[in-house]
């Protein structure tokens, strides 16, 4: 048999070393001076989207830009990447993000700054549009990566995850007694801004 992948859809993830406690200060800080934004967010804070051009928040910047010039090369993209935007949420007990997408972007994602356990995981769900209409039976255990229907990413503190723009993607409720923190970015393809 002949068995080949095609129309994969991946998903990047890079571990940092940065200064989360730090960070988390910062945010907390921010959102006690800022009211935020209401987009996807439910009982949560939503800052503004200038994050990026804040200095405190360049090492961040700086990994975020290594980390998508190493997606560019596997993705095989011969423009720069330019950050089209980035905040910083804060969900506490409750707080969770309704399923969307990220338009006129090329690559979105999500940095992890505090995440405490049952903070809720983030959700991608199969971008395959006719695949819910054929729902077989399977066997016992757990199938191969490239049967699921959706995936469930448990959150990891200093973790970055990167993806395509237009991957259905969700935020279960924070069900911890801490608030979970985390950024989230838009990468664009230089000429396309």
């Amino acid at each position: 048999m002949i068995k080949e992948g095609f129309f994969p859809t991946i998903i990047y993830a890079e571990d940092f070393k940065l200064d989360t406690n730090q960070m988390a200060q910062n945010i907390i800080q921010w959102s006690k001076e800022d009211k935020g934004v209401k987009k996807t967010n439910v009982n949560g804070w939503h800052s503004e989207t200038n994050m990026h051009n804040k200095p405190e928040y360049k090492p961040l910047v700086d990994e975020l830009f290594k980390m998508v010039h190493k997606v560019f090369e596997e993705e095989w993209l011969d423009k720069k990447p330019i950050l089209g935007n980035m905040w910083a949420n804060i969900n506490g007990t409750g707080g969770y993000n309704k399923p969307h997408v990220h338009p006129n972007s090329l690559f979105s994602g999500v940095y992890y700054v505090k995440t405490p356990p049952n903070c809720g995981n983030l959700i991608f769900n199969d971008p395959r549009p006719g695949i819910q209409t054929c729902m077989p039976t399977r066997k016992e255990g757990r199938p191969p990566n490239h049967l699921w229907r959706d995936v469930h990413l448990q959150p990891k503190e200093n973790r970055a995850i990167m993806f395509h723009s237009w991957l259905w993607h969700q935020v279960e409720p924070n069900q911890s007694n801490e608030p979970r923190i985390s950024v989230s970015f838009n990468f664009i393809q230089d000429g396309f801004q």
